[in-house]
């Protein structure tokens, strides 16, 4: 049994005091160390590799705004890291606010400081809160700093956020200047995690494409190298992102011979852009997007103009050709094999939390399609042959999208398999539906993270973007115009409400796989809501899962275990570990954060995982009609007096599969 609504906040013990004694303030770098997550996302490997990132993105600020133009990146054993740049260096004479400091010290000591803030030292920067070399400064064991400035080497060591001494003149220095720093991630933070060569050296990769004007030298004790990552590389790209997006698509045959490629600068200073395009004659399409370097897996604004420009450009391309059926091209029917990169450059971006995975800045979207729009116009009417291809194109997607609409189900296997399923969906292989899953997991990061944990011949992968229609509250029409329920009823294959067939079911069972948390949660009671109203058949006959991810990681050397919640990790700690062994605790945020192979191992080997079936009750109908109206229904005072009660709850069935 689970209760979808658990209550309750902390409650005082009686007897107990709480008086301003209890009131604690953290000062300086404390609250990082304490809560790395609020800072870096978590303490696993991708916040680990988010330190790197922050050092990284700070020699690429002083290459974007034109004072260097060479990088030198270094992995050494023992997890050491270092980035060198011939920038202007960091300042290092006594900061005005606290003249007993230097501004050197200040920039690592103290959060929300540093200089892009104002604008007057970046026009364009990928940190704008003054918490990145900071942070990493909190979380590492040993961080070293050098600046060459004004031909003087200045030098300064901190130990987990706190400086080892004061800054110190090391005497001239000539045909040198700019900032190096090198540290080592704090074991207390992040265990024995160490970092990857492979990982570090696509991260270079990417920010030499980002920036045709840097000359990025890699360097990595061959040691560390455990695939066919080069120890030593110089990485510098004339060609940019069209050389990135050349080596991405080097094997696949594309709808166009060369890619729309090129760059633009906004009105008034206010920035520019980068991009190169193209569409793949089949498979999965992509979409890489950075703002000022940083990558933007979640999209965001920058990447909505880029739609919106192709979508609304294409469309007035073949009203001009007098096309009719370009009136039916939809942004799914362009944009589904489109294989892409966008590169922003912006005054004060506005991320999505502070390990910035989407760009929110509203005036991004209406700079990026207006100044890429003309560009497309351009570019396609400069090359008709071309252009008469890509519409062609789209207006085929088209065509078939409406063919699926109007057919009652899709057949796993058919003669006229040309039929494009949901262009998210991952299939498997198996051609019966014995023995088969569909995973439906919350977003592109889970999506991917699922692709590769999963058994490509039996279990399929659909994501679906964010939470989906309530459909116990809403309306019939928006229920046929629900993109993602669309994709969805169409994967399956079965139909829904008169339509429905068992016998079509394209899979033998469906799995709901979202996050361990409340938002996961409320996705998940949703996707039941839907099957419950529109397929119910399918839940009568047992094909409807919950997946049952976990929320913690414990490992030590040569043992990993896995907790459910806080209560079976308090559990673990106690009993399967030995008594003041040190324990690395990690907290998986999401299922986008998880490794594949954890994800693998826990929540999709059917050897391994444990799954909950839903099931109904006995009495079904009335009594199970009136909880979804209750919990799902347009009354929000029937909510309130369940959650009150706290008395009806969904009966799930837990089973070993």
């Amino acid at each position: 049994m689970n209760d979808l609504f658990g209550g309750g906040g902390a409650k005082s013990q009686p007897g107990t005091s709480y008086s301003a004694k209890d009131i604690e303030v953290l000062e300086g770098l404390e609250p990082v160390r304490r809560r790395p997550g609020m800072y870096i996302g978590g303490t696993d490997e991708n916040a680990l590799h988010h330190l790197a990132a922050e050092v990284l993105d700070n020699a690429m600020d002083e290459a974007v705004a034109g004072h260097a133009d060479r990088i030198e990146v270094t992995l050494e054993a023992g997890n050491l890291f270092t980035v060198r740049d011939n920038g202007r260096g960091i300042p290092t004479d006594p900061h005005p606010k606290f003249p007993k400091l230097s501004a050197l010290e200040v920039i690592l000591t103290t959060l929300h400081s540093g200089g892009k803030f104002s604008g007057k030292a970046y026009d364009t920067s990928g940190g704008l809160h003054g918490v990145g070399s900071s942070v990493v400064n909190a979380l590492s064991e040993r961080l070293e700093v050098e600046v060459a400035r004004d031909r003087t080497l200045f030098t300064q060591a901190y130990a987990r956020g706190k400086p080892l001494g004061p800054l110190k003149n090391a005497g001239p220095v000539h045909n040198r200047r700019g900032t190096t720093i090198r540290f080592r991630p704090d074991p207390e933070i992040f265990g024995a995690q160490q970092f990857s060569a492979t990982r570090l050296f696509r991260l270079c990769r990417s920010k030499a494409y980002l920036f045709r004007g840097v000359e990025i030298r890699w360097s990595c004790d061959p040691a560390l190298v455990k695939d066919d990552t080069p120890s030593q590389a110089i990485l510098h790209f004339p060609g940019g992102l069209s050389d990135f997006l050349a080596a991405a698509v080097e094997a696949a045959g594309t709808v166009i011979p060369t890619p729309w490629a090129g760059e633009t600068s906004f009105p008034g200073g206010a920035g520019r852009a980068e991009w190169a395009v193209t569409w793949l004659e089949r498979g999965e399409g992509f979409l890489h997007t950075y703002a000022n370097t940083i990558p933007t897996p979640q999209g965001g604004t920058h990447e909505a103009g880029l739609r919106a420009a192709l979508v609304k450009g294409l469309r007035a391309y073949g009203e001009l050709k007098k096309e009719r059926r370009a009136a039916s091209v939809t942004a799914e029917d362009i944009l589904g094999g489109l294989a892409g990169m966008l590169s922003v450059f912006i005054r004060e971006p506005q991320f999505q939390g502070q390990t910035k995975d989407k760009l929110t800045s509203p005036e991004a979207a209406k700079l990026v399609e207006a100044g890429l729009r003309d560009h497309f116009d351009h570019w396609l009417a400069g090359d008709p042959a071309t252009a008469g291809n890509l519409l062609a194109f789209a207006i085929e997607r088209a065509e078939e999208r409406i063919r699926r609409r109007e057919q009652k189900d899709t057949p796993r296997k058919t003669a006229t398999r040309r039929l494009r399923l949901p262009g998210k969906l991952a299939d498997c292989s198996r051609e019966s539906a014995d023995g088969t899953e569909l995973f439906l997991v919350e977003g592109d990061s889970a999506g991917g993270s699922a692709k590769q944990a999963r058994d490509r011949e039996t279990q399929a992968v659909l994501p679906l973007r964010g939470k989906i229609l309530n459909v116990a509250s809403a309306s019939a029409d928006k229920l046929r115009q629900n993109q993602e329920l669309k994709d969805l009823i169409e994967a399956l294959g079965c139909g829904a409400g008169e339509r429905f067939d068992l016998a079509r079911l394209r899979y033998g069972r469906v799995v709901i796989m979202t996050d361990a948390d409340v938002d996961g949660a409320h996705i998940a009671a949703l996707l039941m809501t839907f099957f419950y109203k529109e397929l119910p058949e399918l839940v009568r006959q047992g094909r409807v899962y919950l997946a049952q991810p976990p929320l913690y990681r414990l490992a030590t050397a040569g043992k990993t275990l896995y907790a459910m919640d806080d209560a079976e990790r308090e559990k673990l700690l106690r009993k399967a570990f030995k008594p003041n062994q040190k324990v690395e605790v990690s907290r998986f945020k999401g299922l986008g954060e998880m490794p594949p192979a954890s994800l693998k191992e826990t929540t999709m080997d059917p050897r391994k995982r444990t799954l909950l079936r839903v099931v109904l009750p006995s009495e079904e109908r009335a009594a199970t009609s009136e909880l979804i109206e209750a919990l799902m229904g347009r009354r929000p005072e029937l909510r309130f007096r369940f959650i009150q009660e706290n008395a009806a709850r969904l009966d799930l069935e837990a089973v070993d599969a």
